[in-house]
């Protein structure tokens, strides 16, 4: 090991863990399991809470004292898939490289929850005079679904932290903030009838198409008007539509058709007046003309997943402690979503920072240097002299 390659301990528990296929549509219990047995090895009880098929877990553990405090450190179990794209080793075997590591999740998350396993012994070890928690969860890709469980559970018991560090991949740099993701569909039930007399029906994926303008419109001013964040890469909320589906054949009118969009809005921005405004379009624009032809005809709305922004703040606790251990100068914002959001919406301040960078996530051939993980390792090494009183 060099000051650049992580330990030994680190590589072997994260060639474990990419070994398990956790891609969303599968179940994790095999890795919860196995990372419950790990910890029972040192003495350490887990608290596993389950979705309703019993199939998934989101697993609770606690070093340290009990009590209120603590820094919980939050990974999510699931990888998105690898089928379809154009990898050239097995997704879930680690490959090693001179310098990075490859493998489904190697950089989305698994390294960082490898590395804090492997300082379980060092932690133990050292003492901790504050509560240090894992928490690790499911069906984070596919709108953070697990971790509103394990917050339930922990407020149910009574479980305070006073902070938590998501590691999700951001090259080690402190993230204190990120947009809110809320994504909908919206269904066009329109009239159907021959296409020589679109008088006497109602298109529904012209509506569709009117409606998806009004949603290009709303986002130019936006990007023109602000409101504005300079610390964000896109410093504007954002929107698009990303699919859409309608129509039977070219010469009948069009019945039904939907569309599936995303809101990607500032901590300062209101997501709900955002979708108000499409939908106010809606109303007074085009459902007078449906209705005068034919009163069945409608527009309705459903919210798909509904992730909000935060901001923990450049004065925070959370940032002070993290920047501390991360050794690097000032803090940074985002314009994806996580799981940070809702610990924070739960009262435990919290920030983003964890080995990797987002860009080699997602990938075919997803990989992570082997400095990230020595950084990664760094970190943790001075999160633990702070929560011993060193």
């Amino acid at each position: 090991m060099t000051a650049s390659s992580p330990s030994d301990a680190t590589l072997a528990l994260l060639e474990r863990l990419i070994a398990f296929d956790t891609t969303s549509r599968e179940s994790n219990l095999a890795l919860i399991h196995w990372v419950q047995d790990y910890l029972a090895r040192f003495g350490i009880d887990s608290r596993l809470t389950f979705d309703d098929s019993g199939a998934k877990a989101n697993l609770f553990a606690t070093l340290g004292p009990a009590g209120d405090g603590g820094i919980v450190l939050s990974g999510h179990t699931d990888v998105v898939p690898a089928e379809g794209q154009p990898w050239t080793v097995e997704p879930f075997a680690l490959t090693r490289g001179s310098d990075r590591l490859v493998g489904r999740g190697v950089c989305d998350m698994k390294s960082f929850i490898a590395i804090t396993l492997a300082f379980v012994p060092q932690w133990l070890e050292r003492g901790l005079a504050r509560p240090l928690h894992f928490a690790f969860s499911y069906d984070e890709e596919i709108g953070c679904i697990g971790v509103r469980r394990l917050l339930a559970d922990l407020a149910n018991c009574g479980v305070k932290p006073a902070g938590c560090i998501v590691g999700e991949p951001t090259g080690m740099r402190v993230i204190v903030a990120h947009k809110g993701r809320q994504s909908y569909r919206c269904r066009v039930r329109g009239k159907a009838g021959h296409s020589a007399v679109p008088e006497q029906g109602v298109n529904a994926v012209h509506i569709a198409c009117e409606l998806v303008t009004e949603l290009a419109r709303l986002a130019r001013r936006h990007q023109t008007q602000g409101p504005f964040d300079a610390g964000f890469d896109v410093p504007y909320s954002t929107m698009q539509a990303g699919v859409i589906k309608g129509g039977t054949a070219c010469n009948i009118i069009a019945q039904d058709c939907y569309f599936d969009f995303e809101l990607r809005n500032l901590p300062l921005d209101d997501p709900d007046a955002l979708l108000a405004a499409l939908q106010d379009y809606a109303q007074k624009k085009l459902l007078p003309h449906m209705h005068a032809v034919d009163g069945a005809t409608g527009i309705t709305w459903e919210t798909l997943s509904d992730l909000p922004a935060f901001d923990a703040g450049a004065c925070s606790d959370i940032n002070h402690l993290a920047q501390e251990c991360s050794a690097t100068a000032g803090h940074a914002k985002v314009s994806y979503a996580s799981e940070a959001s809702l610990f924070h919406a739960a009262d435990i301040p919290t920030v983003l920072c964890g080995p990797g960078h987002i860009a080699q996530a997602h990938q075919p051939d997803e990989w992570v240097a082997l400095e990230q993980l020595a950084l990664c390792e760094a970190f943790m090494r001075r999160l633990g002299e702070r929560l011993s009183g060193a």
